[in-house]
């Protein structure tokens, strides 16, 4: 099960990078254009970096989930959240090819 959970973690650490890219240049394009556009962008990135960010802190950091993540969730449970972690990376890989294209 250690394979599920690191490749979560990886995920998620690579949203939170990929994220901090989007919304540093989403906030930039806001304050340059000002369009209700723009702005829920920037917005979706800030939300989806909180998620993210929190998803690796209860993996990493939290004494009790980080500890009960690591021994007694089930292999089906952590095959599925790697899963939607993965999807979301290749979901924000492909924006930032388009955003920064």
């Amino acid at each position: 099960m250690s394979i599920w959970i690191d490749i979560a973690r990886l995920s998620a650490a690579i949203n939170v990078i990929l994220l901090l890219g989007l919304g540093y240049v989403w906030v930039r394009n806001y304050l340059q254009f000002r369009s209700k556009h723009t702005l829920g962008l920037a917005v979706f990135a800030v939300l989806l970096l909180a998620e993210n960010a929190l998803a690796l802190y209860y993996y990493l950091v939290d004494p009790t989930l980080s500890a009960w993540f690591a021994t007694e969730v089930p292999a089906i449970a952590w095959r599925a959240m790697m899963f939607l972690h993965v999807l979301e990376t290749l979901a924000l890989l492909f924006l930032v090819w388009v955003t920064w294209d």
